[in-house]
């Protein structure tokens, strides 16, 4: 096929796809972990 010829990223699809879901993944339950903390430490 034409457009398989020329291609601008030869980078590997499935390792962008997993930094795509681990960035995200890491951010929002680094906010739980903080807010768990937050919640625990606010009972004492």
């Amino acid at each position: 096929m034409h457009f398989e010829k020329e291609v601008q990223c030869k980078r590997n699809d499935a390792i962008d796809s997993a930094v795509g879901f681990i960035i995200p993944f890491g951010f929002f339950a680094t906010l739980f972990v903080i807010a768990t903390i937050v919640d625990v430490f606010s009972g004492m």
